[in-house]
């Protein structure tokens, strides 16, 4: 079996028994957690050899690929400990630097294209998005002060967290750079009295968000437009980025950078969340580009930094948000799993095997390789935020008990 090349050189932790489509047995490994995974499919021997990252993802998705002794978690934990264990090997380091040397390829993201490759997953059916976000429809990492804290709890506090940073007074012109379904323009309207536009390429997204603002009162001050960044036109004293910058493209950070600088106000305030590596610049998971997030990227640090300096902005502050995103990705997937049948009635089978192995494969980015979430501060006159960061905590409001949703989505 050509797959045994692959698995016979990975697997260091624990061990992996791989059946083959004739029936036979493949033992890679000695220790324990011990995982048997059954290919149906015969193409799968040399695919995983070839297009392993594919090879996994399609194959559980069609069937072909089961897992016979635990469960889909447990066999991509198992690969993802050991993928990080082989980062040195030379074949692995091959890999990297084939799909590092390609990934512009894939990272071309003119406007028309960009709405194309919103529209694959955000404008998918809203009911699919209530099944597993927290009743505010936050869709990206929540913040987890304290980690018995309820996904609805995480998600308000780092929307508290967010308009810390951007050191918010009433009145005040907010710009939501990719709004989603609404929920930080709301929270930062009703919480700080400040005028808010979103801005998002999701035809869906602007649809639900509009009419929240409208059920909860708050039309006059929060509006959302299906529009790009780079058709945004004005001055904003504050503009905020949640969740968005992953689908902006390597080759456009020094547009979207000049753009920021361009929009906001002389002692303006700016905040980038982003998913990010703590490892050197690569390129996106084929099967993740494939199925979830086309033209989808998640940088290093380094990437970042050195298109924001040619701008003349200044980041004025750096906070790393580590394993609050794994923590976020159980919630979900937790939640995924008791909706499956749902789910399964609203799309199919294979759909929930997808979004499963897109719920698991995230969640085990997050706690086991180089993925975390960096929140930027960005200014255009250092003097425009305080010279220490006690403020974040005496301006951010203490949580209650419970939080209650800010407007659910009307059904």
């Amino acid at each position: 079996m050509l797959a045994g090349i692959l698995f016979s050189r990975l697997i260091q932790v624990g061990s992996l028994t791989v059946i083959d489509s004739a029936g036979h047995s493949h033992r890679y490994g000695t220790g324990e957690p011990h995982i048997v995974m059954r290919l149906h499919d015969r193409r799968l021997h040399t695919r995983f050899l070839l297009q392993p990252s594919l090879a996994l993802g399609e194959g559980y998705m069609d069937g072909t690929l089961t897992v016979e002794n635990a469960s889909l978690y447990d066999l991509v934990d198992l690969l993802a400990q050991n993928i990080m264990l082989a980062e040195q090997l030379p074949i692995t380091k091959f890999v990297r630097k084939l799909g590092y040397a390609v990934r512009f390829l894939h990272q071309r993201n003119p406007i028309q294209l960009a709405r194309k490759h919103v529209a694959h997953h955000y404008d998918l059916s809203i009911d699919l998005y209530r099944m597993f976000l927290d009743t505010d429809l936050q869709y990206s990492c929540a913040y987890f002060p304290e980690p018995t804290m309820s996904l609805d709890q995480a998600q308000r506090a780092k929307q508290a967290l967010i308009a810390s940073k951007l050191l918010l007074a009433p009145g005040q012109r907010v710009l939501d750079i990719g709004s989603g379904w609404g929920g930080l323009a709301l929270y930062l309207a009703r919480q700080h009295g400040v005028d808010v536009t979103g801005l998002t390429l999701s035809k869906e997204q602007a649809k639900v968000a509009t009419e929240r603002a409208r059920q909860a009162g708050l039309a006059d001050r929060v509006r959302f437009h299906v529009r790009d960044y780079r058709e945004e036109t004005g001055c904003y004293d504050r503009i905020v980025s949640v969740g968005m910058f992953e689908h902006v493209g390597v080759r456009h950070y020094g547009e979207y950078f000049a753009s920021m600088k361009t929009l906001l106000a002389e002692n303006g305030v700016a905040l980038l969340h982003t998913i990010g590596r703590t490892d050197i610049p690569g390129s996106t998971n084929p099967w993740l580009r494939k199925y979830i997030f086309p033209g989808g990227y998640s940088p290093a640090l380094s990437e970042i930094s050195g298109a924001i300096e040619p701008t003349g902005l200044i980041v004025a502050d750096i906070e790393i948000l580590r394993l609050h995103y794994a923590t976020t990705l159980a919630h979900w997937r937790q939640r995924f799993e008791a909706n499956r049948s749902r789910a399964a009635a609203l799309f199919d089978e294979r759909f929930c095997r997808m979004w499963e192995f897109y719920l698991v494969g995230s969640e085990l980015a997050f706690r086991r390789m180089a993925m975390v979430v960096f929140q930027l501060q960005i200014v255009r006159d250092q003097t425009a935020v305080p010279l220490v960061r006690d403020y974040l905590w005496e301006n951010r409001p203490s949580l209650p008990a419970d939080v209650p949703p800010l407007q659910s989505v009307g059904e």
